[in-house]
């Protein structure tokens, strides 16, 4: 049998695989996982540790596989699950002290029971910005989770999906679940060396996961790999087989906006990138530069009229806002919300409507190709300085978030993917988005790019 840190440490496929071979035991690899959850492994990064759960669910995998009946290819798998994501029993605290003593949810949310259906085992509930908003991942009530690239000076692990990203990263689960609305699954994965999908607009059933922009909310997985996304992505569907073909990068017309996207690189993230590019050119693909215009309307439109986030996430929790409750709150969620308050239906209509059109007029800029872009513009930052001066932390948090943003706004599925790191083995990452609805396609070309760059 083999080892099972050498399992663990294997892709979301990999660990399936092994246990359909019969390679480990599903009981003893949940019951080596929970150790790591309940250790001081990744301080914060779980909320809730759903051991009993867990078992349950790797016994019940145990027999499955021992009848060769499983599940699916991820029968038997440890998931950790965003803790804004309803599990049957246990409270959803959206990383929030308002929720701390919430009355458990009455069912799994949609997501997460099909994930139960494929047969994945749930390790427990991951921490989070407090209700989604943040690219940083602070929270002040459960803890920030560090960073586990750099085990000398504390690194902001990336947000909203911290504790999800940061568990994957440490060798405690091999992937986990998260949601991204301006890139709270990109981020993270781009600041810890991980592949994330963010998925389009009502791909992911994501009814009884705590709102933070009804419009933009949209479920993705965190993991190891393009596979793991795509076996993640058809556990959460319910689908019985994949509808993404694995492309050549020698099919792969891509486009590099260099509009905003490319200003302001931190040296590796620049350096990083171009190499990315130079590697996808030499194994066949076809890579185009020029403006995109487009971004520059979405950042004008966004400084005269604001958010949706901001909007819907004031209009989510408006009872707390004004109420008592709001001391209670993260005062840089506070100042994210409260700009949704003064928001006029006319700015409410302006931005509905350039969504349209701007989706459309990518559309014709792209013209078949796909967007390649780094994911954030920078390396995960310290945190002693984002929690010093809320001015600095409100400037990173935008600069982190500021690439994927654009992807949100267009509902361009996305799969953040590693590029390698800085001189001190700080992460790197590139983004691969496609036009709304699209994501089989990008998928299926992720599978390309990551080849392309595996030896990174």
């Amino acid at each position: 049998m083999a080892d099972l840190e050498t399992i663990a440490r294997l892709t979301a496929a990999g660990v399936g695989r092994a246990l359909h071979a019969g390679g480990v035991c599903p009981v003893a690899l949940a019951e080596y996982c929970l150790a790591k959850a309940e250790g001081d492994h990744a301080p914060h990064a779980f909320i809730t540790i759903t051991r009993q759960r867990a078992l349950a669910q790797a016994q019940e995998a145990k027999a499955r596989i021992a009848a060769g009946r499983p599940a699916s290819a991820l029968d038997g798998v440890p998931v950790a699950i965003k803790d804004l994501i309803d599990l049957e029993g246990e409270v959803t605290t959206a990383a929030s002290d308002l929720y701390r003593n919430a009355p458990p949810a009455g069912a799994d949310a949609p997501c997460a029971a099909a994930l139960d259906r494929a047969g994945m085992v749930f390790l427990g509930k991951t921490n989070l910005t407090e209700f989604a908003f943040s690219g940083l991942g602070l929270n002040p009530h459960y803890g920030t989770p560090h960073n586990p690239h750099d085990p000398m000076t504390p690194r902001a692990p990336g947000g909203s999906s911290s504790g999800s990203a940061v568990a994957v990263a440490a060798g405690i689960v091999p992937c986990a679940i998260g949601s991204d609305t301006g890139g709270s699954v990109r981020v993270p994965s781009a600041f810890n060396g991980l592949v994330g999908y963010k998925s389009s607009e009502g791909r992911i059933d994501k009814s009884a996961v705590a709102p933070l922009s009804v419009t933009l909310d949209t479920i993705g997985p965190l993991a190891r790999s393009v596979e793991d996304c795509v076996l993640l992505d058809m556990a959460m569907r319910d689908a019985a087989t994949s509808s993404v073909p694995r492309r050549d990068a020698s099919d792969l017309r891509a486009f590099v906006p260099e509009t905003y996207v490319l200003d302001d690189l931190d040296e590796a993230v620049a350096t990083n990138f171009e190499r990315a590019l130079d590697a996808l050119a030499q194994a066949g693909a076809t890579i185009e530069r020029g403006p995109c215009p487009i971004f520059d309307e979405i950042v004008a439109v966004t400084a005269e009229h604001g958010g949706l986030s901001a909007a819907e996430s004031y209009h989510s929790y408006r009872g707390h806002l004004e109420s008592p409750d709001v001391s209670r709150i993260d005062r840089r969620v506070v100042a994210r919300m409260m700009p949704g308050k003064t928001m006029s239906a006319h700015s409410l209509l302006t931005i509905q409507q350039t969504r349209t059109r701007l989706r459309a007029a990518l559309a014709e800029l792209l013209d078949g190709r796909l967007m390649l872009m780094p994911t954030t513009p920078n390396i995960a930052p310290e945190i002693a300085p984002l929690e010093a001066d809320d001015a600095v932390f409100s400037h990173m948090n935008l600069r982190g978030l500021r690439n994927t943003l654009m992807g949100n706004f267009l509902n361009t599925p996305g799969v953040a993917m590693p590029t390698g790191t800085d001189a001190n083995g700080m992460p790197t990452s590139i983004l691969l988005s496609g036009n709304a609805q699209d994501d089989d396609t990008v998928l299926g070309f992720a599978f390309a790019v990551e080849r392309a760059l595996a030896p990174r």
